[in-house]
């Protein structure tokens, strides 16, 4: 089974759901800044569940983005250890994203976000006529040029009318995961963005 390396950005985020990754094909790193010396007494004990699947990397001296460097600095190391390994960085930082894609496109698993429970190894997998249906949606969207949805919300809606109101809800929500973790809608907040491939030469 493919081993799961979960990176806690802990200056970012504070994630109360590690119980999740008990028994499972998880290794965590636990990023802490310098001033970060603490660790809740409730945090402690659902760390301690997973035992030596937990390590702490404690940063020496505080400076911008430095969390971020270390965590992109193992990725690299762990990558090239074993290449299949599937990265799951924890943080709400989007300052990830153009290091994910980059990964992506040397053939890395990995994923940011905001919490364990959003993880795409929790998320039900698509049907395989889903793949089909990415496709209807990508080029839809690429057809849309400026007038594409902005929003989470207007996405959904759009997605809907485009499948004539016929797909359930649940559905259109793992269609909406899929092409994020496919890396072709980024979310901010509420408002999403797009980086659709072949957009350049269909527009």
């Amino acid at each position: 089974m493919r081993t799961n390396i979960v990176l806690v950005d802990f200056e970012n985020v504070q994630p109360k759901d590690f119980g999740l990754l008990k028994d499972g094909p998880f290794k965590v790193k636990l990023f802490l800044g310098p001033n970060q010396t603490k660790i809740p007494v409730a945090l402690a004990a659902s760390l301690q569940t997973l035992g030596s699947s937990v390590e702490y990397v404690l940063l020496e001296s505080a400076g911008s983005n430095a969390l971020d460097f270390h965590i992109a600095y193992y990725v690299g190391l762990l990558s090239a250890e074993d290449p299949s390994v599937f990265f799951h960085i924890i943080s709400k930082d989007s300052g990830f994203d153009p290091l994910i894609k980059h990964l992506k496109g040397k053939k890395i698993f990995a994923q940011r976000s905001a919490c364990i429970a959003e993880m795409p190894y929790f998320k039900p997998s698509l049907p395989p006529a889903a793949d089909a249906q990415i496709d209807i949606i990508v080029a839809d969207l690429i057809r849309r040029k400026a007038s594409k949805p902005r929003t989470q919300k207007t996405l959904l809606s759009t997605l809907h009318a485009l499948f004539k109101k016929e797909l359930p809800e649940q559905h259109l929500t793992q269609l909406f995961t899929a092409l994020c973790n496919l890396g072709y809608v980024k979310v901010d907040g509420t408002k999403v963005s797009y980086a659709l491939p072949l957009e350049t030469q269909a527009s």
